[in-house]
């Protein structure tokens, strides 16, 4: 049987008001716990004390009442008017005489055992009728023979056990000390959550982010040394790989150039062309394979307040001396706080390579609030769908060609991507409606997170 559209959606609708954050549930679940049993505790000591109270009153009234209609009997008929006001009490009272009877029986359980045990205790005088009467509130009227005939009307009226009002106010102030002591509590176990977060969040390509203070509770000291060490040994690794790149590189320069010299010596200039293209090809691999390595290992480039629209400015100028004209559209309009070389490093990459796959290459500049994006759009081919994400990664090309005219290394757009997370931007590639692609580089325009 299909679920109805109102209990599907139920849910869903609750989702939306219980807390994201882990302090503020647990916070909350303790709080709810406590105060339904702070409710519960509570209720079961006022409905005991009401039963308690109410059989005692209840033994009492009937006992006064069936005094004072004993009272009334033993005295002359011309002498019970007198005696009527010294009878009465805060709860019932005396009426001589048969009066007009305008109620219902007693249909409430508790208002039913008041009128039994008041009929009970009467005994042995005749209780004619007993009736509940609308006003004043769980009332009775009972109609009551006299041994001499005469009749004799009780109203008597069953008064609530009343709470006294300090005692609310102590429940409210157990309530909000609990929620405090687990407000407390929860923030003293989730703020190392926070903070372990934070210097996750804050680990950039050059890992030098402040370590966490390895104190507190046991568990909590055990999960900062347990950091602090992955993030030594990551930083370890990453320098250790930095510095294979750079040697390999250095080693790789004198065997490169000895090639070099011994392909001018070549006779057969079509095998020294083709010789020549291999060495350049396999230099600048090297050279590029080494500025990802040290992407990877951060950015030491400090952020500094530029003047965007100059920077653009002058590097669609740069494209426009060779040839290239990159035309921009839109404006920044004010500075920004950001690294310089690394957004230089980062368009050029894109520009260079919309200009190497596409036409009619074009910059796109877009500010709103404190954020600031830059696009290069091309018409060129685009990249297929489910290969968008792949071609940041090293190495990865969509053709299989290594050859640097048609394919390059593959490293271009990665180098571009990892400078971009480590000056707090978010790079990402889309194919465009009318066809050719975009790269969309989205910025802070206040501050740069530290890489």
């Amino acid at each position: 049987m299909d679920t109805p559209p109102a209990l599907s959606q139920t849910p869903a609708a609750w989702r939306r008001f219980v807390p994201r954050s882990l302090f503020a549930r647990a916070t909350l679940i303790i709080v709810i716990g406590l105060a339904i049993a702070q409710l519960l505790t509570f209720t079961a000591i006022r409905y005991e004390r009401d039963t308690a109270l109410r059989e005692l009153m209840m033994i009492g009234i009937e006992r006064d009442i069936a005094s004072s209609v004993a009272i009334l009997d033993r005295l002359p008929a011309d002498e019970r008017a007198g005696w009527l006001d010294r009878l009465e009490r805060r709860n019932y009272r005396f009426v001589l005489g048969s009066e007009p009877v305008a109620g219902t029986a007693p249909d409430s359980l508790a208002l039913q055992q008041f009128a039994d045990a008041i009929v009970d205790a009467l005994h042995p005088f005749a209780v004619r009728q007993v009736v509940e009467v609308p006003s004043p509130r769980e009332s009775l009227q009972i109609a009551v023979r006299l041994t001499d005939g005469s009749e004799v009307t009780v109203h008597a009226r069953r008064v609530g056990m009343p709470v006294s009002g300090w005692v609310l106010w102590m429940l409210l102030g157990q309530l909000a000390v609990l929620a405090a002591c687990a407000w407390h509590a929860m923030r003293l176990v989730t703020r190392p959550l926070a903070q372990l977060a934070a210097a996750a969040d804050g680990l950039g390509p050059e890992l030098k982010t402040q370590p966490l203070a390895e104190e507190g509770p046991t568990e909590v000291a055990h999960a900062a040394r347990a950091f602090n060490a992955m993030q030594r040994r990551i930083g370890g690794y990453m320098a250790e790989r930095v510095e294979i790149l750079a040697a390999i590189s250095h080693d790789l320069q004198t065997p490169i150039t000895r090639m070099r010299l011994r392909t001018e010596l070549m006779d057969n200039e079509r095998d020294q062309a083709k010789f020549r293209q291999d060495l350049d090809a396999m230099h600048t691999l090297v050279r590029e394979g080494v500025t990802y390595a040290r992407t990877l290992h951060g950015a030491t480039e400090p952020p500094c307040r530029i003047d965007a629209d100059a920077l653009f400015e002058s590097m669609t100028a740069d494209y426009e001396d060779v040839g290239q004209p990159v035309p921009i559209e839109g404006r920044a309009g004010a500075p920004i706080v950001t690294r310089p070389n690394a957004l230089r490093r980062i368009l050029t990459n894109l520009i260079d390579n919309a200009l190497k796959f596409g036409s009619d290459v074009r910059l796109r500049v877009h500010a709103e609030a404190d954020r600031l994006t830059v696009s290069v759009l091309d018409n060129g081919p685009g990249i297929p769908p489910t290969e968008l994400e792949a071609v940041l990664q090293p190495f990865y090309r969509v053709e299989g060609s290594r050859n640097r005219g048609t394919g390059g290394t593959g490293l271009g757009l990665a180098i571009a991507h990892q400078l971009a997370m480590a000056m707090g931007a978010e790079l990402t590639l889309h194919n465009r409606a009318e066809g050719g692609l975009e790269a969309r580089l989205t910025m802070s325009t206040r501050t740069a997170t530290p890489g």
